[in-house]
């Protein structure tokens, strides 16, 4: 801190000075906004931010000149600490809270601390502000045609579990990932929730990275906020995206409790965003064969190191490989290996039979992993869909996890058909969601559709026929009819068969996004469905589309933001309706302006995508008893490590589930050696008192009152690091023998995208190998002999590099070329393939 003591008293009247100036960056010439001024005395220095070139920094590492100040947003950051600075606080003796964990750099070392947390640390319903304006008023500067993304962006600014990870857990948000955009994110809700509160804020760098992610958010058009919003989960769940700790039963510390608080045994190996949304993301494989030798890939790999044996060790060592690939253990799996794809047909949450590619061998491995982030723990629910054949009666089940459910809006004639008495008949004796209407009676039905019968008697004049968001609800889960062009594909028929859908809930996510079907496209044109759709503020009940076995505790969900969208499918203007989760007011986000509006003017809104977030009382009480703990000034003997993400759910979410503390854990039960340089970023001690009250009621664990570096992870890094390095040397000297061959009689191919993952590994940039090789991209099956696919992205070496890593990772098919083969043999062999086919044709 005493960079921050050494800035001159006048420091305000500085930045006052230099906020004045409208200039440009003193290096690359590059105008506004969002350039950074040095705050050092005497320093008149202006730079660029990462938008651009970024000399900002560049001149704070030359001249070890620590704190710089945003010209447009008036921020200060300090390099040295690698954190936001508040200079309107008088400076003096740093008044630092207590820390929570020491830094850890030996194994065995104790973390002391003399205090535990207090309701300040844990941040839970104090009303304490140094500012009477509430936080999060900020407006989005328009950047050309971004309304969608300034919508979208308010809309998730305002739900407060996804907010208040980015600003109270930013130790949790790393990545190596590019274009990061995790941190641009980040940077964007600070200022966003700034308590100074500035007029607006420019997102050029999320909206960059957004743009590197997928192309088709590049240039000004306008483009759909949904679609945004999609992309940027997506992308944030790659960025943070952890694996999840599968411990096996009584092996390791909390053995039984996973980090997940809505984990189910039967939900599929990845996440919604694992998979799900392929167009988020870049595809950079390219075409053409490829030779190491000449590629850049190459040139990354091979060095300047010479050959320290002689040729005739050299070739021995070459047969040495040759032989243990011919009586290794990985022979087999080249059987495994089927180079003609496969097509299934699965039934789509809309009813629609879908064809699904399946994955390779290599995707199967590298998925056999289960993955976590905030986004997924935020977002993520599970729809159970079964399919009941109409001819043999078989059911066929299926577990579906979602981020987002897109609802279609039902017409006059569908509405009939759900408010009509013999259709909820014919639901509840089917077995579908009309189940929930039977429950509640035939008095309370009635009543309902009296209700609703007159309520659109006096605003059908106004709207045309009155939808509720249950109504869209109740059509997206009715049952669904397959038949004619969307017949089912039954496994035991094995034929195509008439068949029945039915969709329930099995676990609700903690925010719940609706997506309103609102435009059709054509092939020719598109057109908007501008029907008024009537939703709650408060009070969404799921209650009636929950599935049997559905262990849900919360099913009220209450609104948090909408976003809306006036104008034609072809032109038009999004604005966000937020509730400010600090006063409980609501307020237009229309760009830059910020305005407050009253609750009928949200009601009115046309709704486009929604978001809601559970509600419960017993979470508040919750918070309330952990705050009277921290309270209490009796000296714990025992105080507890409790991860920081964790707690962050236990103050945002109405079921945060068991505590888990493996964040910050290996399954030995130490801290991973990466994570012992930022511990105190991960974890929050707490007294003894609140810890027993959390456990007794949340379960989990495990307790962890002393942490120490895991030898044993320290051991596997060592051994992982001394694999990479063999793989690698060997590699350089056996493609540096093949570069020197003039004519070889054989030449191997393989598949680039797999050869980019597995250089990815022995570098270091990726911690998991590449898996078993997969060449089926690159192969094709032609009268039983696996060729080369023409146009096919792969990369040529040596039969020994080919043994060496078949020999490692397995996999396959074997693809090869023949170089040596003259024009001559070449016309034979087809000759003799074309008399081949004729006399089989005999």
């Amino acid at each position: 801190m005493e960079h921050v003591l050494s800035v001159p008293v006048c420091v305000n009247v500085l930045i006052l000075c230099k906020c004045s100036f409208q200039g440009q960056c003193q290096d690359c010439r590059v105008g506004g906004p969002n350039l950074w001024a040095c705050l050092e005395n005497g320093c008149a220095y202006i730079g660029c931010g990462e938008s651009h070139g970024d000399h900002s920094t560049v001149h704070s590492e030359e001249m070890r000149h620590n704190l710089t100040v945003n010209l447009t947003t008036l921020r200060v950051w300090c390099y040295a600490c690698a954190k936001e600075v508040f200079l309107e606080r008088k400076l003096g003796p740093p008044n630092l809270l207590p820390s929570t964990a020491q830094p850890i750099s030996l194994p065995q070392s104790t973390s002391q601390v003399t205090q535990g947390v207090t309701s300040d640390d844990l941040d839970m319903e104090t009303e304490e502000e140094d500012d009477v304006r509430a936080r999060g008023l900020t407006g989005l500067k328009n950047i050309g045609n971004t309304c969608y993304m300034n919508a979208a962006l308010q809309a998730l600014s305002n739900c407060p579990p996804l907010s208040q990870f980015f600003l109270d857990c930013g130790g949790l948000v790393r990545t190596d990932k590019k274009p990061a955009l995790c941190k641009s994110y980040q940077k964007l809700i600070a200022d966003l929730w700034h308590k100074n509160r500035p007029a607006f804020v420019v997102p050029t760098n999320l909206f960059q990275g957004i743009k590197t992610v997928n192309p088709m958010f590049r240039g000004y058009s306008q483009q759909d906020s949904q679609e945004f919003l999609r992309c940027l989960m997506d992308q944030l769940h790659e960025e943070l995206k952890e694996t999840l700790v599968e411990l096996e039963d009584g092996g390791g510390p909390g053995a039984g409790t996973g980090v997940g608080s809505n984990s189910s045994p039967d939900e599929d190996d990845r996440s919604h965003s694992d998979g799900d949304y392929q167009s988020c993301e870049s595809c950079g494989s390219g075409e053409g064969t490829q030779c190491l030798g000449e590629s850049d890939e190459a040139d990354t790999l091979i060095g300047s190191e010479e050959l320290a044996k002689s040729s005739r060790e050299w070739q021995s060592e070459k047969n040495l490989i040759n032989e243990l690939h011919r009586t290794g253990t990985h022979g087999h799996l080249d059987k495994d290996v089927d180079t003609a794809s496969e097509d299934r047909a699965i039934i789509s949450c809309q009813g629609a039979i879908k064809q699904v590619h399946v994955r390779s061998l290599k995707q199967a491995f590298k998925h056999q992993r289960k993955y976590r982030s905030v986004i997924s723990d935020v977002f993520d629910g599970t729809i159970i869909s079964s399919v009941q054949c109409l001819t043999c009666d078989r059911v066929s089940v299926t577990l579906e996890t979602f981020q987002d459910i897109s609802l279609p809006i039902p017409g006059k004639e569908d509405l009939a058909k759900l408010h009509s008495s013999s259709h909820q008949t014919a639901l509840v004796k089917a077995g579908s969601c009309g189940e929930a209407y039977a429950a509640q009676g035939w008095i309370a039905f009635v009543l309902e559709y009296i209700k609703r019968f007159a309520l659109s008697l006096s605003l059908s004049w106004f709207w045309g026929p009155v939808v509720t968001l249950q109504d869209c609800l109740a059509a997206f889960f009715a049952r669904d009819e397959l038949k004619g062009d969307n017949m089912y594909s039954c496994e035991k028929c094995r034929k195509l068969r008439n068949g029945v859908k039915f969709c329930k809930v099995q676990s609700l996510p903690e925010i719940l996004c609706i997506h309103l079907k609102r435009f059709r496209h054509e092939l020719m044109f598109s057109t908007k469905i501008g029907t008024h759709v009537s939703f709650p503020l408060d009070g969404l009940d799921l209650q009636p589309f929950l599935a049997k076995e559905s262990s849900a505790q919360t099913t009220t969900y209450d609104l948090l933001s909408v976003i809306c969208h006036h104008g034609t499918a072809s032109s038009g203007h999004y604005v966000a309706y937020c509730r400010n989760d600090l006063n409980k007011l609501w307020y237009e986000f229309d760009d830059q302006s910020v305005t407050e509006v009253s609750e009928s003017c949200v009601q009115n809104a046309e709704a486009y995508v929604l978001f809601y977030k559970k509600s419960s009382e017993e979470a508040q009480k919750a918070r309330r008893r952990v705050t009277a703990l921290l309270g209490v000034t009796e000296p714990s003997l025992l105080q507890f490590y409790v991860s920081r993400q964790w707690l962050n759910k236990f103050r945002t979410f109405a079921e945060p589930g068991p505590i888990s503390n493996h964040d910050f854990l290996c399954l030995h039960g130490g801290v991973p050696p990466h994570k012992a340089a930022y511990i105190d970023d991960l974890v929050l001690m707490l007294p003894q008192n609140v810890w027993d009250h959390l456990y007794s009621r949340y379960g989990g664990g495990p307790a962890v009152n002393h942490l120490y570096v895991c030898h044993t992870c320290q051991m596997e890094i060592e051994k992982l690091e001394k694999r990479r390095k063999n793989e690698l040397d060997m590699f350089v000297r056996l493609n540096k023998a093949f570069q020197e061959e003039d004519a070889p009689v054989v030449i191997y191919c393989i598949s680039m995208q797999w050869f980019r993952e597995w250089e990815a590994f022995v570098k270091g940039k990726d911690n998991d190998p590449p898996g078993p090789i997969d060449n089926s991209k690159i192969a094709v099956n032609k009268n039983g002999h696996i060729i080369l696919k023409q146009g096919a992205d792969s990369g040529q070496i040596s039969e020994e590099t080919w043994n060496f890593l078949h020999s490692i990772h397995g996999g396959g098919p074997m693809v090869t070329v023949r170089p040596n083969v003259s024009h001559q043999e070449a016309d034979v062999s087809q000759a003799e393939e074309k008399i081949e086919m004729e006399t089989r044709t005999v």
